[in-house]
């Protein structure tokens, strides 16, 4: 077992642009998905979950019910960027109860004296892949989709116990994993799921190989589609059913392809995607389930379609000029991105093209971080890590890294209540309703004990397994080395 997990059981159990559309998940995915009917997938689903529960259920049992009161541990205010002391903080069930004056004492309750270090919200990746981050491209093209699935559960307990509490997945068959999660099967991150990203033909989530083409209205669904990674959909009707088809499994927002990306062997990165009629049609249709469509895109043009057309998400977006941002802000809309610097954590390309792209999008990345602080846009922050299993402990680094732009403060309001802020953009689709990304009565009870102040020292975030002393989600306790891992 990785020396990060070690000892990290839960107390209570029942880098580079975006991959989205690498041909490596064409190719994985006709594996998974030969010969397996849709309903085996979903076997294999079902025992890896199942293998993943009996793991996690060889850790400790809780006894202890009682609410949890944490002392002497000044609190990190996500809202206003600032720590608060002399407050105590009282935790019942899975909400956060009050926040009452330092010294005030609650009968019954388990006491956990922080002895001085920092309480925060628990961390939000707004740009994740669950089902594809934890696997090499080796393994996944040779493995069997329960062991596709059983990784996938295993990589969203390491998540968590990284600090990550809540993710946004970005495009993937994610809705069983959520499931588990939430079922207590299986452990790991609330999940923000997505469904399958929607691309036209020839677009950024067409993993076809040209041997497959033309379609016909008898060539029937790609493996890619079957398996839930993304559809093609061209347009206005097609649109609207596919995007249907992912609220209906359960979709808290749509992810749309609008442009090109660094992994594409047939949409370069400057195209532009989806005509604004096709765009239009899937805003409509999140709009009539009272959430929103957000889009993969790197350059202006593609950009100021989306948000003309009613897009609330860009993205990357990495190639934005002062225009593109101008209009994402005058519009009220996201920036989601991600600090891809071509760097060591950065997400392996195998060509030469490839990789010089990677370095326009990481030149890209320092300009498009001024740009949106000089127009104070709403930005969001992720990873959007993929195939990577020896990459995806780096998920705090790259948060870390946002030091060269913003302040520890405006780092860690970031990744806790402005990424919640977008989570919760998808309004009644929401499946976890309740603040969430701070300390404050009512709020969903995930936070983080840090050993030390983040606020002067930002990158001790950056390593979880050493200074992430207590892990909780949901009012649950995943992590407790200050209990000797007694937990709740």
């Amino acid at each position: 077992m990785h020396a990060e997990w070690s000892g990290l059981l839960p107390s209570r159990m029942y880098g580079g642009p975006c991959l989205c559309s690498s041909p490596i998940v064409h190719r994985i995915n006709r594996r998974i998905e030969a010969g397996l009917s849709r309903r085996s997938v979903m076997r294999g689903a079902a025992g890896a979950m199942l293998a993943a529960s009996l793991g996690a259920a060889r850790g400790p049992a809780a006894a202890d019910s009682r609410a949890i009161l944490f002392t002497n541990a000044p609190i990190f205010d996500s809202r206003s960027g600032s720590l608060r002391r002399d407050t105590s903080v009282l935790v019942s069930g899975s909400r956060i109860e009050a926040l009452l004056p330092a010294g005030q004492e609650v009968a019954d309750a388990r006491v956990i004296d922080g002895g001085g270090r920092v309480l925060m919200p628990g961390l939000i990746d707004a740009h994740w892949h669950a089902m594809l981050a934890g696997i090499s491209q080796i393994t996944a093209l040779t493995a069997e989709a329960p062991y596709v699935h059983l990784v996938a559960a295993r990589e969203a307990e390491r998540t968590l116990l990284r600090g990550f509490t809540s993710v946004r997945d970005m495009g993937g068959p994610t809705f069983p994993l959520k499931r588990a999660i939430d079922q207590g099967i299986a452990t790991g991150p609330r999940i923000f799921p997505s469904g399958a990203m929607i691309s036209q033909t020839a677009g950024h989530g067409d993993f076809r190989p040209k041997s497959e083409l033309p379609r016909t209205a008898l060539s029937g669904l790609t493996a890619a589609e079957v398996s839930g990674v993304a559809m093609i959909a061209d347009g206005r009707a097609e649109v609207l059913r596919r995007v249907r088809e992912q609220l209906l499994l359960g979709a808290s927002q749509i992810k749309i392809m609008v442009g090109g990306g660094v992994s594409s062997l047939y949409d370069p990165i400057t195209t532009t995607q989806y005509t604004p009629d096709e765009i239009r049609a899937a805003v409509e249709a999140a709009e009539d389930w009272e959430t929103y469509v957000a889009a993969h895109v790197y350059v202006p043009k593609g950009i100021i379609r989306a948000i003309d057309n009613g897009v609330m998400s860009i993205e990357h977006g990495q190639l934005a000029d002062e225009a593109a941002v101008r209009r994402i802000v005058d519009a009220g809309a996201w920036w989601s991105l991600q600090p891809f610097l071509f760097d060591e954590d950065s997400n392996p390309k195998s060509t030469a093209e490839q990789r010089e792209q990677q370095q326009m999008v990481a030149e890209g990345t320092e300009h498009a971080y001024m740009l949106g602080k000089e127009f104070n846009a709403k930005m969001a922050w992720g990873t959007d890590i993929l195939f990577s299993p020896g990459r995806t402990w780096t998920q705090n680094r790259q948060l870390a890294k946002l030091k060269r732009w913003f302040t520890p403060s405006e780092v860690l309001t970031m990744a806790t209540s402005r990424n919640a802020e977008l989570c919760g953009l998808s309004g009644p689709r929401n499946p976890y309703p309740g603040p969430l990304g701070v300390i404050e009565e009512g709020a969903l009870a995930d936070m983080l004990l840090v050993d030390g102040n983040p606020l002067e020292k930002i990158d001790l975030i950056a390593d979880p397994e050493q200074n992430f002393k207590i892990i909780m989600k949901d009012g649950i306790i995943y992590k407790d080395v200050l209990s000797d891992g007694a937990g709740r």
